[in-house]
This record gives structure tokens, C-alpha cells and sequence, in this order.
């Protein structure tokens, strides 16, 4: 990704936004920006549903078992408020968040804060998820992830959902849900 130089001095901030299926490496490409930044002694707070209690309480952990501290809230209002001297936030899980998360993150963009978010793009059924549509809309750079089919071992943008159950949001991981290419996911083989 290329980021234009500035030279006036001012602070910019823009939302950089990772998605695809489960199991593409998005909290994991998520956690790897968070501690570069940490790394350039940048001011970051990481933020994830408080509903995500599916590996830790309180930290980010990617399927691969990389891990970073963040701020479990549950609503987005609550990360402009603890927001206050970062240079970077990150947001985990995007799509379990409330409609007011997008206006969340241009507003912190608007600040000169760098937000970097991730999360699926569609649910189990193939649809829109949350608000990461309209984060997708109003990103500044967009880095699309994906998995591999079990099924086929092609490149796998759906997560099939194993278990039968409308319920849109069903937390679960290698249990509940695998990535599939777009004809092993319609072929639902």
C-alpha cells in the first residue's frame, strides 16, 4: 500500500479496512499493522466487541494464535471516547458492531487518527455483514483476504456454516463454520 507523503506537517488520518472470509488471516493481517505501530512508538488502542469472548475476554487472538491487547466495548460510541491521544485504532470483529460504527471511524479519520478495521464482508448466507458495508464504502484502502477451500483448495471467500441455525450471528470457529470457494459453497457438498 502506498501512503502519500505529507508535507505540510498536518496531522492526516484515513480507514484502511481488511476483510474476506473466516479463516483469510484478517485478525492476524490486523494484530501484524497494530505492532508495527507499536513498534514505531505510535499511540494505539485496539477495540473488539465485548460480545467476541470466543478466544479471550478482553485480547484480540487470531485463529493462528497471534494476540494483542484490546478494549472490549459494546457499543462504538465508546471508542471515540477512549480514543483520546491515539495515533492509531484498531477494530476487530466490524461486523458485530452497531450501524454507528462508519460514522465512528470517519470521525476519528476526520481527527488525523489512522483506523484500521476488520472484519467479514459477507455473513454465512452470502450477504452484506453489519456495518462493513458502508466502512468498505467510505475506506481509504481496502485489502481483501481469503482463505482456502477445504473442499476443493481453491481461494475461499464464503464461510459455510456447518451447523443449521438462522440466528445471522453464531460465534464459532473451526467447529461451526469452514471457507469454501463459490461453487463448493453453492454446491453446499
Amino acid at each position: 500500500m502506498f501512503i502519500e507523503p505529507n508535507l505540510t506537517g498536518e496531522r492526516r488520518g484515513w480507514i484502511e479496512v481488511i476483510c474476506g472470509s473466516m479463516f483469510s488471516g484478517k485478525t492476524e493481517e490486523l494484530i501484524r499493522r497494530l505492532k508495527r505501530v507499536q513498534f514505531a512508538n505510535l499511540k494505539a488502542e485496539i477495540f473488539k466487541p465485548a460480545i467476541d469472548t470466543r478466544y479471550d475476554e478482553e485480547n484480540i487472538v487470531s485463529h493462528d494464535t497471534s494476540i494483542i491487547h484490546s478494549t472490549p466495548v459494546d457499543n462504538s460510541q465508546k471508542i471515540l471516547l477512549l480514543a483520546q491521544g491515539a495515533d492509531v485504532i484498531g477494530i476487530d470483529e466490524a461486523q458485530f458492531f452497531d450501524p454507528e460504527l462508519p460514522g465512528v471511524c470517519d470521525q476519528l479519520a476526520y481527527q488525523g487518527i489512522r483506523v484500521i478495521v476488520a472484519g467479514l464482508d459477507m455473513d454465512y448466507t452470502g450477504k452484506p455483514f453489519g456495518p462493513m458495508p458502508e466502512i468498505l464504502a467510505r475506506a481509504d484502502y481496502i485489502t481483501k483476504l481469503h482463505a482456502i477451500c477445504v473442499k476443493c483448495g481453491n481461494i475461499a471467500n464464503y464461510s459455510y456454516r456447518k451447523i443449521p441455525d438462522e440466528e445471522q450471528v453464531m460465534l464459532g470457529a473451526i467447529d461451526v463454520y469452514e471457507p469454501r470457494c463459490r461453487k463448493c459453497y453453492i454446491d453446499k457438498v
